[in-house]
């Protein structure tokens, strides 16, 4: 038996039950990482070390009974969450070097819990893209095919799971950025309601749309995650102190009655056939058991992703703005002027993609064009909020495909930004309207690649969507990756 492949619910019942210890599940898992890592680039750095002491003290706390439900699971962390005294390069040249002196809160509580860390993942330049191809370091492959991108801006985490590198993975979701490798990749991943989890310690992209999730081998293990990381954070302002429920307590319960929302826009022209052809069968399989497929409609779909990059972009160039070269980050070398200097710093050190998100900010942030641009994006927010409270008057979720397609080749669109931002149709509405959703496989095409489908709840409702994933895979028999 592998197990490196198994869940974290097994791998809790072999830790405790004394069948592997804690250090012989860590030290499985780093040598997978050393035989297989160099062909996927999974990961930026890996902490050996620091792991094997790690997987020592949750060892201690598995004898002496006082194992938590992630004691002594390996993880991996999406290279944007700040680790103290560990590198977190966000993927770019500007903080190749950065060591942070302080733990990201999600980091705090899961060494808590006595996790293992393994070590931070690759991911786009700061989580700007959907391939991981913009990364400054590793640019990840798909580990169903290697010639294939494997999603991002979390695709180093969804990449690591799903070639059995780690138990489960933290990621950042800001239009798509869980949901959509995971999708890739053949995994599950979670977005959970904006503010559920703390922010304070990941680096920023789009303040008002970015949250961290997990990344797991399935709903139950996302949900296993998703209570050791929510709660209240006073370092963060925008968390929730709504009370944190247990995610798993829905797990298994019969999803008879659910009603379930299918809109129209996300089946239409654009989503490859294979993929609709997907999820349709697994919206076919909620109704066997029970549950209630309704019709519904979303015109805003169509000027999402316009929007989304607008917001995204001019949110960006602002938290950008502080890598100067003076405080932090890459210096250049060269400048007579502080002007030049600043200058110099942020082309060496910032890729193409983030500096093209900064112009885009900053001409939308522009005198103007703000109302022309920036003004119309957030009354069109509003309007995706309203039309998805609208929907859900009459569901319980809704269910669409997460991406229009499945993996494309490496250099498929990377010369061509305005399609691969158009990739993101199925899922920037969610954090535009601040709603969890978690993705799951639901299929395979006729080259073997993954297919995803997103379940999208209400605001504050993750119990409800994880019971509607596990309910689908657990008659649904997944194929191991290729590598």
């Amino acid at each position: 038996m592998d197990i490196t492949s198994l869940k974290i619910s097994d791998m809790r019942s072999m830790l405790d039950k004394k069948e592997i210890s804690a250090p012989e599940l860590t030290a499985a898992y780093l040598e997978r990482i050393n035989s297989v890592d160099g062909k996927l680039e999974s990961y930026i750095t890996v902490t050996a070390e620091e792991a094997e002491k790690a997987a020592e003290k949750a060892q201690d706390k598995i004898n002496k009974g006082e194992a938590s439900p992630l004691c002594g699971i390996p993880l991996a962390i999406k290279d944007n969450i700040c680790t103290e005294g560990i590198k977190t390069t966000c993927a770019s040249k500007m903080l190749e070097n950065f060591i942070p002196p302080y733990n990201a809160t999600v980091m705090d509580k899961l060494e808590n819990e006595g996790i293992v860390m393994l070590g931070k993942t690759s991911m786009d330049e700061f989580a700007m893209g959907g391939s991981t191809q913009t990364s400054a370091f590793k640019k990840t492959k798909n580990p169903y095919d290697l010639e294939r991108v494997p999603g991002g801006s979390s695709g180093g985490s969804a990449a690591a799971v799903g070639a059995s590198l780690c138990a489960a993975a933290l990621g950042s979701d800001t239009g798509g950025s869980i949901r959509q490798p995971s999708s890739f990749c053949g995994v599950t991943g979670l977005k959970p309601t904006y503010g559920r989890v703390s922010r304070y310690g990941l680096v920023a992209f789009a303040s008002s749309l970015d949250q961290i999730g997990p990344v797991a081998k399935s709903a139950s293990d996302c949900a296993v995650i998703l209570n050791a990381i929510s709660g209240f954070d006073p370092h963060d302002g925008t968390s929730s102190r709504n009370d944190v429920p247990d995610f798993t307590a829905k797990i298994g319960q019969d999803i008879k009655g659910m009603k379930i929302a299918v809109p129209k826009e996300f089946y239409a022209e654009g989503i490859d056939e294979e993929v609709r052809n997907a999820v349709l069968k697994a919206s076919d399989y909620y109704k066997s058991l029970g549950a209630e497929l309704i019709d519904c409609s979303m015109p805003s779909l169509k000027y999402a992703v316009a929007a989304y990059y607008l917001i995204s972009s001019a949110e960006a160039s602002s938290n950008l703005s502080r890598y100067d070269g003076i405080k932090f980050g890459h210096r250049s070398e060269i400048g007579d002027s502080f002007n030049e200097l600043i200058a110099n710093s942020r082309r060496e050190g910032f890729g193409e993609e983030v500096k093209r998100r900064i112009m885009l900010g900053n001409y939308a942030l522009s005198s103007g064009y703000y109302d022309a641009y920036y003004g119309k994006a957030m009354a069109l927010k509003q309007k995706i909020r309203e039309e998805y409270e609208q929907i859900f008057t009459g569901c319980d979720v809704i269910l669409t495909p997460t991406a229009p397609t499945v993996a494309y080749g490496l250099n498929e669109n990377i010369s061509d930004p305005a399609k691969m931002y158009q990739a993101d149709i199925c899922t920037v509405t969610v954090n535009i309207a601040s709603l969890p959703a978690i993705s799951t496989t639901c299929g395979y095409d006729s080259k073997g690649m993954p297919i995803g489908m997103s379940i999208i709840g209400k605001k504050w409702d993750e119990a409800t969507i994880i019971q509607a994933a596990d309910a689908f895979e657990k008659n649904f028999t997944r194929q191991n990756a290729a590598i």
